[in-house]
This record gives structure tokens, C-alpha cells and sequence, in this order.
């Protein structure tokens, strides 16, 4: 009974304040590197704000507007709104109030500065005898980390970033949050005055740091790239453009740029349009990059070979329309491989007659070719958001999708897809899953290697290095559609490609897709380039004028820092036209 035992009562009182905290002890972030373990994403020392609103209470704080007081104090330190921290240092019965997560060590050292001056005030005003108030007495840090972006801007697209509460809101940290994140720890002390006593009832579980996570990414080409292209998406006041580079032999992604991009540091100057990962989130029609597959079809098939003679006329009529290619021409007399070098839609739709005896027998041998280099389906990166792109059965392609699909109109991919499809024909036919992880690395240090990708056999080696052959004449034929990809000392396959664009917004096509798609050297292949920006309005708006010396620029970039030797071999110039009657 109340009075009745002093003592008792004491200890009580005592107990009441040396009360039980509880906090979490928060999991160090692994962090995400490059190839060379080149840190991409990393974690640096913070604090969490925090308050004892039992301090802030009139009988504790000895002021009757101790939490207005230090809320006003806070607010501008912490970029907060007064009213919201009175209303936390006010919460009823609570002994512990979040005021901020995440705060750097230079507003903590500013909190604690103040805190400083009030406590000396305080001492100073109970030496003479007045009641000696610091009004932020209850005011306490808990150490947390803050997640970092060395490299700003630079593969903000791949890594996404941290949400407010230290998860992976998008992109690689959201998808290896699990891995990155850790396991929390907790740790429970007695607290007196609002400090720690050491006591026998004390427990702590430590923390258990996260994976570090060590990507396929090279931050030196990935730089080259991400400048490369947003300097033509400035240049050409596109929409948007990505770049991608991988190594042709095993999967590797060495770079995925996006423009427009954003800085993760400061998500509150980020354009929301800007915060995913285009290159594997937009779905848009490929255009005349796709005709590699056609072509690929073709020559597996036997159906014609390099120097089969196409008689290519200005018009075509085919179902309920008359077709035509990109320039009015007289009758060109266009060998296979000058069909693809000159990329032409009229010869690409006589070419993939060929495939069978009726037109829904030939669409469905070329539909079975588009699914094999990967299309209609995920690449295999498991990203978050990812789109598979649209390839329709080929039983309900419509009567000009029978004709404009194998021209790459009527069917929509990601740039990723498009970018295997020329990886694929580098590696000999055998199409290699992307991979954009390499491995991780565990709070042991023990480095575990990714699993190894899935390998396909799409087409022979022949037919690949048939079809290498005929990607060199786009670039280094003079009829062909790709000579600003021509790099100097090295032999250099790549495909043009000026889509009609689906307008996201209205639904229907407005503006082009421009790209470029190849790789080198193209007689022992090493790097894919692909390159594409979507709705170029100043300028050419042609693949092989604002896409090929992207390549250019980029592929030079990566041959030379991967050190990669030109062959020395002459190409093999395969005839492009004949001439009738002869």
C-alpha cells in the first residue's frame, strides 16, 4: 500500500525511470560493386534521431513548453515541419519518439552542440538557485547507416535505389534486397536521465551485415556509354535512349545506359518518368534490327543463300496493302546479302516467302525463329518490371502482321532482347542468358560465383558467321545503310534500324525508333553494342545517322579498354547487286 513502504516506494519511482528500452540495432547494407569491385552503391555511418518524450513532459522538463521549444530548435537543423516533431515529443506514455532516420554525423554534431549549450545554460542557472532547464535533454541518436551513390547518375537505372526506410525501392536494390539487406539485431538497456546504465539485464543480438553484391557491369565502359547516349538524346530532343554493351562469348552485361537518368543521392530532383530502367522496361517495335532474324531463317532453313538474287521492285502488294521501302527506288536487282545491306522490306518479305509452301506455314517457321533468339519471352535477368515484349501466336498474326513482322514492325521487344539477338549470332548460334550479377560476396568474405547462365543452340555455327559476313557489308559496303559504324583498323558487323513508333500516350504510330545493333571484331566477335532512342524530333531521325556513331564511339571504348586486338583478316565483300541477264 502506497506510503506505507518508503523504501518500496523508491524503488519504484527509481524503476519508472531507469525504464527498459528496446531498439534495433539496423544491419549494415552490402554494397554493390563493379566488375572490378569499383563501388557502385555503398553505406556510410548516419543517425537516427530520436527523443524520451517522458523528458519533454512539463514535470520532467521543468518548462511547461518543452517539446514547442525544441521543435523549434530541431526543425530547421532536421528540414521538418515544427508542429510534426511537437507532435511526436508529445506522444502519451511513450518513452521513445523517431524524429529522423538517417542523418549524417554533421547534423548529429550540430544537435549535440546545442544540446551542449542548453545543458551548460541549465548548470549554470541551477547554481543560482533557478530551476535550470535543457530543453533537449531528451533528445538521443541511435547509430544507422545512409546509403550512398559514389558515381551519381552513373547506372542509376540498373541499381535503383533506397526507400525512407532503408529497403530497396527499385531496380537492383530492390531485387537483392534480401541479399544486400542483412539481418537486424536488437540490443535492451535499462535508461536513467537519458542515459545508458550498465546493468546484469542488459541483452544484445548483434546485427548481421548484408552481402556485397559484385556486378558483370565495367564502370569505365558503362560511363562511355551513359555520355554517348545522353548526349544524342539532348542533341536529337528524344524522348529517351539506352545503350547497352555485352560481352558476346559469355553473356555479360558491361553496360546498360539509360538518358534521361536520375541521381539516387537526391530522388527529390528525380523525374518519376526517369527512375526505372527503360532498357528493359520499355516494349517497342524493333524495326529493321529484327531482319537479322528473318535472315538467320532463312539461311537455317536453306531456303536461299547470301548470293540468292531478289528482284527488290519500288511496290509490293501483299494482303491488304502495298508495301515499300524506306527510299522510292527503280527495280533493284539485290543479291540476300545486299537485301540486308540495303535494308530492304520488300526483300525481307520475298525472302521469308520462302520459308514455307503457304504464307501461315512460312509464318509459323519465322515465329519459331523470333521465340528462339529470345523473343516474347523475359531475358532471364529477373529484373524488377522487366517486359517480355509482345510476340503474337502465329496463328492470329492479323494479314499485314503475315507481312510487316518480318521487317520488325507488328511485334514489340526490350532493348536487352534485341541486344542477345546479335550477342547470339557473335557466339556462333548459341544464345547465352544476360547476366548482370557475377556473384556476392558474404559477411565471411567468401566470394560465391553466380549460377551459370542457360545456353541455347539457336542457329549452326555456319549460318552465324554467314550471317557475320553479311552484317559487315551494311557497315562496310558503300550501298549499305551502316557506314558511320565503321571503326578504322577493325572489322565491324552491325544492322540499322528506323522503326515506326507506338506513341505510349495516343496509341497509335507517331515519330520513329532509331537504332543500331552489331558487333566486332567481326570475324572473332568479343563486344555487342545496341543502341536505340526512342522519338528523335531534331535532326535525322534515321538508325544508321544518329545510332551508328554512338556504336562507333562506344564500341572504340570498350575494344580499347578490354584491349581487344584488331584481326588483320580482310573482310569477305560479298556482292551486294547483279546485274539481270548475266
Amino acid at each position: 500500500m502506497t506510503g506505507d513502504n518508503p523504501a518500496g516506494d523508491a524503488y519504484a519511482a527509481k524503476a519508472e525511470k531507469n525504464r527498459y528500452q528496446e531498439y534495433t540495432l539496423s544491419a549494415e547494407r552490402g554494397e554493390i560493386t563493379d566488375r572490378a569491385g569499383i563501388a557502385l552503391a555503398t553505406s556510410v555511418d548516419a543517425y537516427d534521431i530520436t527523443a524520451d518524450p517522458k523528458m519533454f513532459t512539463p514535470e520532467e522538463s521543468k518548462a511547461p513548453d518543452a517539446p514547442e521549444q525544441a521543435a523549434a530548435l530541431l526543425a530547421p537543423i532536421l528540414g521538418q515541419d515544427p508542429a510534426e516533431l511537437v507532435r511526436k515529443l508529445k506522444a502519451p506514455k511513450s518513452r521513445y519518439a523517431l524524429l529522423a532516420r538517417r542523418q549524417t554525423p554533421q547534423v548529429w554534431n550540430q544537435i549535440k552542440d546545442l544540446k551542449n549549450v542548453f545543458a551548460e545554460k541549465a548548470r549554470t542557472e541551477k547554481a543560482g538557485g533557478a530551476p535550470g532547464v535543457s530543453v533537449l535533454a531528451g533528445i538521443f541518436n541511435e547509430p544507422s547507416s545512409k546509403r550512398v551513390y559514389p558515381n551519381g547518375t552513373l547506372a542509376a537505372g540498373i541499381l535503383g535505389y533506397v526507400n525512407a526506410d532503408g529497403r530497396g525501392g527499385g531496380g537492383l536494390e530492390s531485387m537483392l534486397d534480401k541479399e544486400l539487406s542483412g539481418k537486424d539485431g536488437k540490443i535492451k538497456y535499462a535508461q536513467s536521465g537519458g542515459r545508458r546504465v550498465p546493468t546484469v539485464g542488459a541483452r544484445e543480438t548483434p546485427a548481421v551485415p548484408g552481402s556485397d553484391i559484385e556486378l558483370t557491369i565495367d564502370r569505365d565502359i558503362q560511363w562511355a556509354a551513359q555520355q554517348a547516349i545522353t548526349q544524342q538524346v539532348e542533341e536529337s530532343r528524344a524522348d529517351r535512349g539506352y545503350v547497352i554493351v555485352q560481352n558476346a562469348r559469355t553473356g555479360e552485361v558491361l553496360a546498360m545506359a539509360n538518358a534521361p537518368g536520375f541521381d539516387p543521392n537526391d530522388l527529390s530532383q528525380a523525374d518519376s518518368a526517369a527512375m526505372g530502367n527503360a532498357a528493359l522496361q520499355d516494349a517497342y517495335e524493333p524495326g529493321s534490327t529484327a531482319k537479322v532474324i528473318s535472315m538467320a531463317a532463312v539461311l537455317e532453313e536453306g531456303a536461299a543463300t547470301p548470293s540468292t538474287r531478289v528482284v527488290v521492285p519500288n511496290r509490293l502488294h501483299r494482303g491488304d496493302r502495298l508495301f515499300k521501302d524506306d527510299i522510292d527506288h527503280p527495280t533493284w536487282y539485290l543479291t540476300l546479302n545486299g537485301v540486308l545491306a540495303k535494308s530492304s522490306n520488300i526483300g525481307t518479305i520475298l525472302a521469308t516467302g520462302q520459308l514455307g509452301p503457304t504464307q501461315p506455314q512460312a509464318n509459323r517457321v519465322l515465329h519459331s525463329y523470333l521465340r528462339k533468339f529470345g523473343f516474347g519471352s523475359p531475358t532471364g535477368l529477373g529484373y524488377p518490371g522487366e517486359t517480355a515484349g509482345i510476340l503474337a501466336k502465329p496463328q492470329d498474326w492479323s494479314t499485314s502482321q503475315q507481312y510487316t513482322i518480318p521487317f520488325g514492325q507488328g511485334l514489340s521487344i526490350n532493348a536487352m532482347q534485341a541486344a542477345s539477338v546479335y550477342s547470339t549470332i557473335a557466339n556462333g548460334g548459341v544464345r547465352i542468358e544476360p547476366t548482370l550479377v557475377r556473384g556476392t560476396k558474404g559477411p565471411d568474405g567468401r566470394f560465391t560465383p553466380a549460377p551459370a547462365p542457360k545456353q541455347t543452340r539457336v542457329v549452326s555455327e555456319k549460318t552465324a558467321k554467314t550471317l557475320a559476313a553479311m552484317l559487315e557489308s551494311v557497315v562496310d559496303d558503300e550501298e549499305g545503310t551502316g557506314t558511320k559504324a565503321a571503326i578504322p583498323g577493325y572489322r565491324v558487323a552491325g544492322k540499322t534500324g528506323t522503326a515506326n513508333r507506338v506513341d505510349p500516350q495516343l496509341g497509335r504510330y507517331k515519330g520513329y525508333t532509331a537504332s543500331f545493333a552489331g558487333f566486332a571484331p567481326a570475324d572473332d566477335p568479343r563486344i555487342t553494342v545496341y543502341c536505340a532512342i526512342q522519338n528523335p524530333t531534331r535532326g535525322s531521325y534515321f538508325g544508321g545517322q544518329i545510332c551508328g556513331p554512338i556504336y562507333k564511339k562506344v564500341m572504340e571504348f570498350a575494344l580499347k579498354t578490354l584491349q581487344v586486338a584488331p584481326t588483320g583478316k580482310k573482310p569477305p565483300r560479298m556482292p551486294v547487286t547483279f546485274k539481270p541477264g548475266e
